[in-house]
């Protein structure tokens, strides 16, 4: 299996998924099951380790992250700048 990296990451988003399951008072578990409800199949230590940077966000799971929390993509990656 390949691992990509930016900068030492998984991801570039997973500050910004951070901030956003702070604000809305979600515990990781509780974003897990939100998003599980919209038909992504993730669990807490996935959601712990996109955070962290450690594993990469997919196309649909970046798209439910940002309906879930009615915000862009873009503003997630930090293509809002």
């Amino acid at each position: 299996m390949r691992f990509f990296t930016y900068q030492g990451k998984g991801n570039i988003s997973g500050d910004r998924i951070r901030e956003l399951r702070q604000k809305a008072r979600l515990s990781q578990s509780a974003l897990a099951a939100q998003m599980q409800v919209r038909g992504v199949m993730i669990d807490q230590d996935a959601i712990s380790r996109i955070e962290r940077g450690a594993r990469i966000v997919t196309d649909y799971e970046l798209r439910t992250i940002a309906k879930l929390f009615d915000t862009s993509t873009d503003w997630i990656v930090g293509a809002d700048k």
